[in-house]
């Protein structure tokens, strides 16, 4: 059996090895953010936008010396880990993990910042880019909203809740309302409706993770005479809107096909899926 490795706090160890602590407060309180990104080509995609995200989030959480995780920690940390596990040339996801140190109940002792680090390889897809996803909304828990919304956060039960009802359904994607029952994201994207000429997406202020590739997808939507309009979004709208596709930082951009009877238009998504598959990383 092949060995795979993490890197836990600048350590490089076997992934089964046991690193977690009783106090962890990554453990007891999720009291950290994530990044989740796509090694191509010897880059990690957009790793400025990334290492961007995770400083303004860290400094909101007023973690110590957040400047450290900068893109050339990032991305040394991950050459390393990938030469370690045998992936070089391959694409490879890779999610790199911040929490704060030490132990304390609510109120921390410190706050330092710890890190861990894994990387997995992608498969080649085995859905037909031809063939869009089949989605539903979510409405059993509602994620609140708050100048904390927007982070990758570690907190994670209305997406675990989603991920149920989506793999107990069979869907393909499910989108996750606001507590006002507007449309918030999906489970592990951002989404994008074309309805009545307009694009629109929900707004951060409407609970929506800041994502990466929502950020890059609005600005070549504009490129392609698409000017995004972030907005208060009614789910209503998936009744007659023409065209929904999601966006990450790992899969881009996937077009949805289908939400029960309705079917739906891959115009805009094919285009900036495509521009997105041409683009130049060493410009990043």
């Amino acid at each position: 059996m092949v060995t795979r490795y993490i890197n836990f706090d600048g350590q490089i160890i076997a992934a089964d090895t046991p690193i977690v602590s009783i106090e962890s407060r990554a453990l007891r309180y999720g009291d950290g953010l994530f990044e989740t990104m796509l090694w191509r080509d010897g880059q990690i995609r957009f790793l400025d936008f990334h290492a961007d995200r995770l400083q303004r989030g860290m400094k909101l959480l007023q973690f110590e010396e957040y400047t450290t995780f900068d893109s050339f920690f990032i991305k040394s940390r991950a050459e390393e880990l990938i030469r370690k596990n045998n992936m070089v040339g391959q694409q490879v996801r890779v999610r790199f993990i911040v929490f704060r140190s030490g132990a304390g109940l609510y109120a921390p002792d410190n706050n330092k910042a710890m890190y861990s680090m894994e990387v997995v390889r992608i498969p080649p897809s085995l859905r037909d880019k031809k063939v869009g996803l089949i989605v539903d909304v979510f409405s059993d828990f509602k994620k609140p909203y708050s100048d904390l919304s927007h982070l990758k956060s570690n907190n994670a039960l209305v997406y675990i809740m989603a991920g149920l009802f989506k793999k107990k359904f069979a869907y393909d994607e499910v989108l996750i309302l606001n507590q006002e029952g507007y449309l918030c994201e999906a489970l592990n994207s951002n989404v994008f409706v074309f309805y009545d000429k307009v694009l629109y997406t929900p707004a951060l202020t409407e609970g929506c993770v800041e994502g990466v590739m929502r950020r890059v997808v609005m600005d070549m939507a504009a490129d392609e005479g698409y000017p995004v309009v972030e907005a208060q979004i009614s789910p209503e709208i998936m009744k007659q809107a023409d065209e929904i596709f999601c966006t990450n930082a790992v899969q881009g951009v996937q077009w949805v096909m289908g939400y029960k009877q309705k079917r739906y238009f891959n115009k805009i998504s094919r285009v900036l899926q495509d521009k997105l598959e041409s683009w130049n990383y060493e410009e990043d």
